[in-house]
């Protein structure tokens, strides 16, 4: 498949958040890398950068990985000035390039935690001081922009910057067998190579996936000679191989462990190599690795990595609701792994599970206003205990406006900024142009002598319907693929030029092959009903309770809708969901009623226990979409509700 040329997004749903990205996100999150948001933790991340540069005077602040932050705010720049000029934002970006690349070292050397505060220690400590994940980001940062902008400084800055790790690290005599302890270079490389045509890019990525796991351990090596000093403790600590991927090769992994980030920008990587490669075995661990994350790890949010404590993995259908961890950039990195996974082959599994995380946790994670964030993405919140149990610190019932480890506002901004490189992709080979995501948009390719526009219009999320036309300077005679998602309740239909037509499915896609002229028009039905789902028996924190589906939207309960305690709430089984649209719900959004009861609390005495009874009255219950809970008055809110009798 290739990679897309051409596609703007003309959606209004989408739309919404791409303004808000570039009208409102990409300014405050500036302010916020300045330190200029009132009671926001502060970044200081320009301010290193001005440091290193020689610029300004002062001490490097914030986390070993604090570069990251402006990377991923000058990538998502890259992508918004491409789809949206705008002279006075490429100014700021050109002046922090201009800094960046001020504080570069003569032999390439980029990172302003290691020119400030600890110069002399650069690839000591790989396993905990993220370099190559740093320079990893610069390099998809430097890509996104010079795209967009055709501005090379950056470019070259992380080019020598390449260079020179490729100068450190290999097989050869002399270098290193090292590979970073959280994953990004590896993807990097790729959008590098892909962007200069430099193959000894390719090999550094497909250096540091072969050498991960293998024997002798390279994080062990450098372990012990540092002492097994820990860079974030000071003092002597554990190993454990399996919280970076690297307790076995990545071809013999069966099952997602560790740090869930870095997991997934691995496997981003891996797909992209075996694409690329045309490698078999490291397709089967992608397909093995991605069966699993998906099938056994994953919330129905699309958020994945069940615990905070390493922000990781656990085991098969360990997926609490209250305790949950489902970090933003584990989410997008999921994504990131769809987005691969589909350009090896075209299957609906991998799209859904990108509409699910997209539709979910990803636009849930940010506010309607666009300054506030959630890290961590629950699907089980009790305020009270957000702020008194420490076990449940990390669960925030509001949205903050920065945190000290930023991570995922930027990414969020990246990521809506490049949506339109998700919509659709082309396989030349089999003159197919898939359509994955119904979002409103134009496209534009090329199949053999066949110049190809699709204009899409599309009602997601709240009705299936969508519509293509389809314009072309000659008639041609190709295929054009439309994914049937998973959410579809009923046989879909599909009209060319008003004519319903039978239509085949090749692993989940409607496949239509014929001699399209210009202004052809296809219109697709996929109907969509609300349902109740249940979890797999295994998964024990959803026994007896149902959760709520329309399209691909998952709904959920608030406090402000349905009182407190949410827990006091049960749903009939066979309840009949109405939907209605409420132009008054932050902008608008389909909600959905049922019937239900609420247990009786004036039933019960002071006592926490009392002999098993059924005191309940008949309730009517209101959920909204997951992705818009917690813009209103803060209060409890659950995706899983139990379910009567």
């Amino acid at each position: 498949m290739k990679a897309l040329t051409d596609t703007q997004i003309i959606d209004e749903f989408w739309n919404r958040y791409t303004e808000l990205v570039r009208t409102a996100v990409i300014p405050y999150q500036w302010e916020a890398l300045n330190d200029r948001i009132p009671g926001a933790e502060p970044s200081r991340a320009v301010k290193n950068f001005k440091v290193a540069a020689g610029l300004e005077e002062g001490e490097f602040y914030g986390f070993v990985f604090q570069d990251t932050d402006v990377a991923k705010w000058l990538e998502a720049v890259g992508y918004s000035l491409a789809n949206h000029p705008d002279p006075e934002l490429e100014s700021i970006a050109d002046g922090i390039i201009d800094i960046i690349a001020a504080a570069q070292h003569e032999n390439g050397y980029l990172n302003t935690y290691f020119t400030i505060k600890e110069p002399g220690k650069q690839w000591t400590n790989l396993q905990d001081c993220h370099e190559l994940y740093t320079a990893g980001h610069m390099m998809e940062a430097a890509v996104a922009y010079f795209k967009s902008t055709g501005k090379r400084k950056l470019l070259d800055v992380v080019i020598r910057f390449a260079d020179h790790i490729d100068s450190i690290f290999g097989r050869e005599p002399g270098k290193l067998r090292g590979y970073d302890g959280h994953q990004e270079i590896e993807l990097a490389l790729v959008k590098l190579y892909e962007a200069t045509g430099e193959l000894r890019y390719l090999r550094l990525s497909r250096f540091f996936i072969d050498e991960r796991g293998q024997e002798p351990n390279y994080l062990v090596e450098e372990w012990e000679k540092r002492n097994r000093i820990s860079h974030w403790t000071g003092r002597p600590g554990g190993m454990n191989l399996a919280y970076h991927q690297a307790h076995e090769p990545v071809r013999e992994q069966k099952v997602a462990v560790g740090h869930a980030v870095r997991a997934v920008y691995m496997y981003a990587a891996m797909a992209d190599l075996a694409k690329l490669d045309g490698d078999p075995s490291l397709r089967e661990a992608c397909e093995r690795l991605w069966a699993n994350v998906t099938q056994k790890q994953m919330y129905i949010t699309g958020g994945i990595g069940s615990t905070h404590h390493g922000e990781a993995f656990t085991f098969d259908y360990d997926l609490p609701n209250d305790t949950v961890y489902a970090e933003t950039c584990a989410s997008i990195g999921l994504i990131f792994f769809a987005q691969r996974m589909l350009r090896i082959e075209a299957k609906s599994e991998y799209a859904d599970v990108m509409e699910r995380a997209l539709y979910n946790n990803v636009i849930g994670s940010m506010s309607a206003d666009g300054k506030h964030y959630f890290y961590v993405n629950p699907l089980e919140v009790w305020p009270e205990a957000s702020e008194k149990n420490p076990g449940r610190h990390h669960v925030k019932a509001v949205r903050q406006p920065w945190f000290g480890c930023s991570c995922c506002p930027p990414n969020v901004a990246r990521l809506l900024c490049s949506l339109n490189q998700y919509i659709y992709t082309a396989d030349t080979e089999s003159r197919t142009i898939y359509t994955h995501l119904y979002i409103g948009s134009e496209t534009e390719y090329t199949l053999g002598s066949d110049r190809v526009t699709l204009k899409q219009r599309s009602e997601l999320p709240w009705s299936g319907k969508a519509d293509i036309r389809v314009r072309l300077e000659a008639p041609g005679t190709f295929r054009l693929a439309f994914r049937i998602p998973g959410w579809v309740t009923a046989e879909p239909a599909i009209k060319v030029n008003g004519e319903r037509l039978q239509f085949q499915t090749e692993n989940g896609y409607a496949i239509l092959e014929r001699l399209w002229k210009d202004g052809d028009s296809i219109e697709l039905d996929l109907p969509m009903e609300a349902r109740l789902f249940g979890a797999h028996p295994e998964i024990r924190s959803n026994a007896g309770k149902t959760a709520i589906e329309r399209g691909p939207l998952v709904y959920c309960l608030e406090q402000i809708d349905n009182g407190a305690p949410l827990s006091s709430i049960t749903i009939e089984p066979n309840t009949a969901l109405t939907h209605s649209y409420d132009e008054s719900l932050l902008g608008g959004a389909v909600i959905l009623e049922g019937e239900g009861a609420k247990e009786d609390s004036n039933a019960w005495s002071t006592a926490p226990y009392m002999p098993l009874q059924s005191v309940t009255t008949p309730f009517r219950f209101r959920a909204v979409p997951y992705y818009l809970w917690g813009n209103r008055t803060p209060g409890e809110m659950s995706v899983w509700i139990r379910t009567k009798g």
